[in-house]
């Protein structure tokens, strides 16, 4: 499984959403999370530049990721969202770690609906599918 940095990002600022619930269901290991450092780099990016966190902040969120995912470093690079490059690192990382699914709010990616037999869906399905 992989998470869409839009989901880090909703599940670190709305802890009532479904992409916290989510977040929280990786943390308990109810699944297994992949993640990229290209992936670990946006996220950091985002809450950076747009949420303006202090570094000591993105820090400690970075590491509790990297200790409940599986850190997947492709070794090729996939160019299938024209309109979103950056999509395109979501997708590397779930070819090269073999997930079933992608988590994301993104609607380039929720577009495509799978890649490659990866399932592509939003959090509020992924969380229903939980149960």
């Amino acid at each position: 499984m992989v998470f869409d940095t839009n989901v880090y990002f909703s599940a670190f600022t709305h802890p009532l959403g479904p992409p916290f619930r989510i977040w929280q269901r990786a943390i308990n290991r109810s699944f297994i999370l992949l993640v990229s450092p290209v992936i670990l780099r946006e996220v950091a990016h985002v809450l950076r530049d747009l949420l303006q966190w202090l570094e000591p902040d993105i820090a400690a969120h970075l590491k509790i990721v990297a200790k409940v995912a599986e850190i997947v470093s492709p070794k090729f690079s996939l160019q299938v969202i024209a309109e979103d490059p950056t999509d395109d690192r979501i997708l590397e990382c779930a070819v090269a770690g073999r997930a079933d699914l992608i988590v994301s709010g993104d609607r380039h990616l929720r577009k495509l609906k799978s890649f490659r037999n990866i399932g592509i869906v939003q959090p509020s399905d992924f969380l229903r599918t939980l149960g």
